[in-house]
């Protein structure tokens, strides 16, 4: 058996994750995920799939935000009719975010073309609903650390990963004529201490190891997230509006987590918190259904009375009249899309409002350019100067930070043949891979887009 990997995203960048592995003949490609930020990657989404989408024979996801399974659809516009293959909690996720996805760039080509800021004449959809309900379709939910075979030499085995509700690391087992060799994909790695959801899974033996590093130059410190959160909301409860981008899946769940203990325990008044993200209102009602994939025990949270679910489009419009002690989060978490963009377009200019960021907000997305300094951002084809108040909190990040990553790749007894360091950007990579180095770590590598290695020979 010959096996050979090809990195089609995640390579040097945290969005677009897609690795394919060639056992012999036998294509599988590990996440799938859609190009964000910088305008250079998204216009990979637009391309054809690097190989006829028609030879890849199964499709296996790490878990469903769509910088690692938003792609899917547009493979099945391409042509792909095969299975995919995720987590039980994984497949309910991707019913909700794949639908909203193909509806919200639906409507986002259609204001293009109304409003024509697109440089096209007629902008059209990456993927649009029949796609995504085609996507659904292909899925083959898999039960937890429940072993499954793609064929009679490929055995695959999730384990969960934390960082979101169904979200697992993947172990891939190749079973040769000679030996048999083990694949390890990390998927994105939740916190040691995260308030919701367990810890990563930790594992002592591999052969090859595909690492996340999302996080792999920096430190964020959970302790710290509540104060913060508390001193942010203090400060400019009564002057103005405290706007949150939130991902819909994970980030919003623990800023209401937090948010009702600082209630609850008088740290911070009684204030609405207005949820317009009727994506988020459909994950969290996932929460309940899986139970037992999270610490949380008091369902009462997300029922809170003073937590107001915004559905309606002319509901979150009416938000535009509000002016102080009130709390909006809205998605997307990076201000790629979503209605967080109709609030940006109406409140970057308010001086008394705050935007508070929450997660990670990659290269040539709004969110990095406002955390830069930009004197503006463009929404809607318009330049929008920002004059809000703008500012971060890093320990609410889904993702390991430094520490955390270090301390899982610490787990491993035997010596990796291959570490490859992908999902994230250049300079946490190189972080990372020098830490891991100085500790005596050796063959770790850095993998660029489209760059093949050879794995195995023979085996």
């Amino acid at each position: 058996m010959d096996v050979r990997v090809k990195f089609l995203g995640g390579a040097q960048s945290v969005t677009g994750s897609k690795f394919l592995l060639e056992i012999d003949d036998f294509k599988v490609l590990v996440d799938c995920g859609l190009f964000q930020g910088l305008k250079t990657l998204r216009l990979r989404n637009w391309d054809d799939f690097p190989i006829n989408v028609e030879e890849v024979d199964a499709i296996v996801l790490t878990h469903a935000h769509l910088d690692h399974s938003g792609y899917v659809p547009r493979m099945i516009k391409q042509g792909y009719n095969k299975k995919v293959y995720c987590t039980d909690a994984t497949a309910d996720l991707l019913e909700i975010m794949w639908l909203d996805s193909a509806k919200l760039q639906e409507e986002e080509a259609e204001y293009a073309k109304k409003k024509g800021f697109s440089k096209h004449k007629n902008p059209l959809a990456l993927y649009d609903q029949k796609d995504a309900e085609a996507a659904l379709k292909t899925l083959v939910p898999q039960k937890i650390e429940r072993p499954f075979d793609l064929n009679d030499k490929v055995q695959i085995i999730f384990y969960p990963a934390g960082h979101i509700l169904g979200a697992a690391s993947v172990k891939i087992i190749l079973k040769g004529e000679n030996q048999e060799k083990t694949l390890l994909f990390s998927g994105d790695l939740g916190r040691d201490s995260d308030p919701i959801l367990n810890p990563p899974t930790h594992f002592k033996n591999a052969d090859v190891l595909f690492m996340e590093s999302t996080y792999g130059d920096r430190i964020n410190e959970v302790s710290k997230v509540q104060d913060e959160l508390k001193q942010n909301i203090l400060y400019h409860l009564n002057d103005g509006v405290i706007l949150i981008p939130a991902f819909t899946v994970g980030r919003t769940q623990n800023l209401l987590f937090y948010l009702y203990e600082l209630m609850r325990t008088g740290q911070i008044p009684h204030i609405p918190v207005y949820i317009d993200s009727p994506m988020a209102i459909s994950v969290t009602n996932l929460y309940e259904k899986y139970s037992d994939r999270h610490k949380l025990k008091d369902k009462e949270i997300f029922n809170f009375k003073n937590f107001h679910y915004v559905q309606e489009h002319q509901q979150s419009k009416l938000l535009n009249e509000l002016k102080n002690r009130a709390i909006i989060i809205s998605a997307s978490g990076m201000l790629t899309g979503g209605r967080i963009l109709h609030h940006l377009f109406n409140r970057l200019g308010n001086e008394n409002d705050l935007l508070l960021m929450v997660g990670f907000q990659a290269v040539g997305t709004r969110g990095r350019d406002i955390l830069e300094g930009k004197e503006s951002v463009k929404i809607y084809g318009e330049e929008k100067s920002i004059k809000c108040h703008y500012t971060k909190i890093d320990g609410l990040s889904a993702h390991a930070d430094q520490l955390e990553l270090i301390r899982w790749y610490e787990s491993f007894t035997n010596a990796l043949k291959f570490t490859f360091i992908v999902h994230g950007e250049l300079e946490a990579m190189k972080h990372l891979k020098n830490e891991l180095e100085q500790s005596g770590h050796k063959n770790i590598f850095i993998p660029d887009y489209l760059e093949s290695f050879e794995l195995f020979t023979g085996i």
